[in-house]
């Protein structure tokens, strides 16, 4: 007898396909009477980093790619949030057909879609199943989700101060500067698909959050008493991946990494789409210089879109854009290297001690998993809302202050890396993360919270 289907949807980019398929990766370890079909959608060619990954997924997982959705249907200056979003609603047909022949070939018991794919949850509707959200983001975010009616009004009050924090049950006080960027402008589309995605995300019958109890506990907590357990939220992080899919850079990285000292080296990078301006980039490595500390540096090409990567990358060297005479002047303290580093091996690495960071949420769950303290740079995205939590709220991380312009200034970069490399502050950072680290390893024992969180979810997929 054929085993169950569960039908996954990702949405656009690869920092959105891979949690999704390392959640159903787990969920499978853990309930091997399952299978997956994932349905992935692209915005042109799917790119090879996804490709790579799809072919170490185990065969109880189909991946399958829809058709791609030109580029010329996305306007390529449109809000990051906008494009992933309108790639998806442009495969929904392909969605809707491939998902209705998947159920009359196979027994499929579930539709779990990524957080920016939630109008498919229709489809999960008219076929009858129970329909899930994979939110791979924290619950700090799925908080401002359900309290996005209570947001609005805030944000549209002619007599708010706008100094005064956002506080809802349970979350770190929230500064304007922490919002999620579609929040910033309240006329825009991005805000309002922002809006219309919290309003879906309560219609699912669970939200299957990348975090755990002991991470987010006050957050998960207060949204169970407030929301009444509907729908029904499962914690089953820290979902990561094992390893980093790619070749370029990684035995550079490794061999170089092995002759530090232990916790000596920061690790520099922006994640997988993040970009510096010209003048910013000049004062991370100045910074970085004026720091004396070792460094391992992922530098990609600048931009004045701090997004400009994510969805493609341009085919240039990016160390042709340093300061003149950087990489001869600190060729004893630190490694750059172009666009690309095996993150996962890296901050797993005895001689890293500290990640200079864009805060995306795979990165600081990575980080955690390993015991990392952060420097927190948040560029986009829900990235200063992470900031937020991690800085003020978990308190293992530290934040460089800006300038009036925006500008983190080279003083600012050293004082902050010295400060979290070798200061007392770094020490007290650095224990902090290491109990949370403890409590992450702890979460995904066989008894563990997320893992009672997934056999639930297994349990009621099995019975219903």
């Amino acid at each position: 007898m054929e085993k169950p289907h569960i039908a996954v949807v990702p949405s656009a980019g690869f920092t959105h396909l891979v949690p999704i398929l390392e959640f159903s990766k787990l969920l499978l370890h853990l309930h091997p009477q399952f299978q997956v079909t994932c349905l992935i959608p692209s915005l042109g060619s799917p790119p090879s980093s996804s490709k790579a990954y799809l072919q170490t997924l185990p065969s109880n997982i189909h991946p399958f790619f829809l058709p791609p959705v030109s580029k010329e249907k996305v306007p390529p200056d449109a809000h990051l949030t906008i494009q992933i979003q309108q790639t998806v609603t442009h495969s929904l047909p392909y969605i809707k057909h491939e998902l209705k022949s998947l159920c009359s070939r196979t027994h499929v018991v579930a539709l779990v879609v990524d957080v920016f794919a939630h109008q498919a949850l229709d489809f999960g509707r008219e076929l009858n199943l129970l329909s899930y959200v994979y939110l791979p983001l924290s619950a700090l975010v799925l908080s401002l989700y359900f309290n996005s009616s209570k947001l609005d009004e805030i944000l549209s009050s002619e007599h708010r101060d706008p100094q005064e924090p956002i506080v809802f049950p349970g979350c770190v006080p929230l500064y304007d500067r922490d919002l999620p960027q579609p929040c910033h402008d309240r006329s825009s589309l991005a805000y309002k698909q922002f809006l219309e995605r919290a309003k879906r995300c309560l219609l699912a019958d669970g939200i299957l959050v990348n975090s755990f109890l002991e991470l987010e506990s006050d957050t998960l907590r207060s949204l169970k008493v407030q929301f009444g357990g509907k729908p029904t939220i499962y914690p089953v992080g820290p979902i990561i991946q094992s390893l980093s899919i790619g070749q370029e850079n990684g035995l550079e990285c490794l061999t170089w990494l092995d002759k530090q000292q232990p916790k000596s080296v920061i690790y520099v990078s922006f994640g997988s789409g993040g970009t510096l301006s010209q003048e910013q980039l000049d004062e991370l490595a100045y910074g970085l210089e004026l720091s004396n500390q070792k460094f391992l540096w992922v530098v990609r090409a600048p931009s004045s879109i701090a997004s400009a990567a994510y969805l493609g990358t341009r085919i240039e060297d990016p160390l042709q854009y340093l300061p003149q005479g950087f990489l001869e002047r600190t060729r004893e303290r630190g490694l750059v290297v172009p666009s690309w580093a095996p993150q996962v091996q890296v901050l797993a690495h005895s001689s890293t001690g500290g990640f200079l960071c864009h805060c995306g949420w795979n990165s600081v769950l990575e980080s955690v998993v390993q015991g990392v303290p952060i420097l927190a740079w948040p560029l986009f995205a829900e990235q200063s809302l992470n900031a937020a939590e991690i800085t003020d709220g978990l308190e293992v991380a530290l934040r460089p202050k800006a300038s009036k312009g925006g500008l983190v200034e080279r003083n600012e970069i050293a004082k902050v890396v010295r400060d979290l490399m070798e200061g007392e502050q770094g020490t007290k950072i650095r224990d902090r993360m290491e109990h949370l680290k403890n409590a992450a390893a702890n979460a995904l024992k066989e008894d563990g919270s997320s893992i009672k969180a997934m056999s639930e979810f297994a349990a009621y997929l099995r019975d219903t």
